[in-house]
């Protein structure tokens, strides 16, 4: 990772989001109970725990992947849909605000995608030169 980049805080922000949004999972039972409670709930038995384990281990690759500028793209078009399907299926019903003004929103989800896309595109949507 070149700290000298311009985007490397960034880039170090967003690997530390994706990695404290799936490791805790991993030793605290979260993502099985993610994979048994909710998406089994939500109509994806009996595949809810091998696709919650499927989405905490994007995220872990999609942080390396930032942090090492291999396959940002690919991986971050990925981590964005998962971040969508949040919003869709948890967050959005829940209001704007994580905190304060509601509970469990998609602000942060929304702020994350931003910056996602932003380690995707660092200069911009402008097209390449051939």
């Amino acid at each position: 990772m070149n700290t000298s980049h311009p985007l490397f805080l960034l880039r170090l922000t967003v690997a530390v989001m994706l990695l404290m949004h799936s490791v805790p999972g991993i030793f605290d039972n979260g993502i099985n109970n993610f994979g048994n409670f909710y998406l089994n709930a939500q109509g994806f038995a009996p595949f809810g725990v091998p696709l919650a384990w499927a989405i905490k281990l994007s995220h872990i690759a999609a942080a390396f992947s930032v942090m090492t500028g291999k396959y940002v793209r690919t991986l971050g078009f990925i981590t964005i849909g998962i971040l969508v399907m949040g919003i869709i299926m948890v967050h959005g019903k829940e209001g704007w605000y994580v905190v304060g003004g509601g509970k469990n929103g998609m602000e942060f989800n929304i702020l994350l995608i931003a910056a996602i896309a932003t380690t995707m595109y660092p200069d911009g949507w402008k097209k390449k030169s051939a």
